[in-house]
């Protein structure tokens, strides 16, 4: 099938304005039907040998939620103390999550058991299903964005309490636990690039030709 001109520019308008959202949430509910696109969307992932190691844990539930928070509160106090002086105040002077806010909060997971021992491009290098899995984290994020919904990545927090708090099995690996819902605006650039954190490097100093 092919892409015309216009699907085409839809899909780098959504890869060019998906950003990190924090802060921006509303308490409208997303619909089931959205939601489950979204899913859907995620679930169409590449992964290696087809094994798709993804479950979704879809959390809506606020007790939950703020065990989450209280979660996220320990690490990013361990953070910050991580940072000089200077950059910790910068540092705790951001809001980093949208736990509470958001209606519903997905963590995304690797199944390492999934389809067996022995899988088709795992062998040489073990860590390619979890890389799968982050890429059904990537297509969730772009199908959110092209929704017009918000999607904050939660990564400052440990995932063996995520584990704890959502009773996922031993041999199941979180990935990312994602805040997601309609918000209020999108950031023209990421936060933390317009808050001077860290520049977008330029990509002419990314490629490489042949060798490094």
């Amino acid at each position: 099938m092919k892409i015309t001109t216009a699907e085409r520019d839809g899909v780098y308008k959504t890869i060019y304005n998906r950003r990190d959202i924090r802060g921006e949430f509303l308490p409208d509910p997303v619909s089931d039907e959205v939601l489950e696109r979204i899913l859907n969307a995620a679930h169409h992932a590449p992964s290696v040998g087809f094994m798709q190691p993804w479950d979704f844990v879809v959390v809506r539930n606020q007790t939950v939620k703020q065990q989450i928070k209280n979660a996220f509160e320990v690490a990013h106090k361990e953070a910050a103390e991580m940072f000089d002086e200077e950059q910790r105040e910068q540092y705790r002077s951001f809001k980093l999550e949208g736990i509470m806010e958001a209606p519903i909060g997905i963590t995304v997971t690797c199944d390492r058991r999934r389809t067996g021992d022995v899988v088709i491009g795992r062998t040489a290098n073990k860590e390619m299903d979890l890389y799968s899995s982050v890429c059904a984290v990537q297509n969730l994020w772009l199908a959110a964005r092209a929704e017009n919904l918000g999607v904050g990545w939660v990564s400052i927090i440990h995932h063996r309490t995520l584990k704890e708090i959502l009773g996922i099995p031993k041999f199941v690996v979180p990935i990312a636990y994602l805040c997601i819902g309609h918000i209020s605006h999108f950031h023209e650039k990421p936060e933390l690039e317009k808050a001077g954190w860290l520049p977008r490097l330029p990509i002419e100093e990314l490629i490489h030709h042949d060798r490094w």
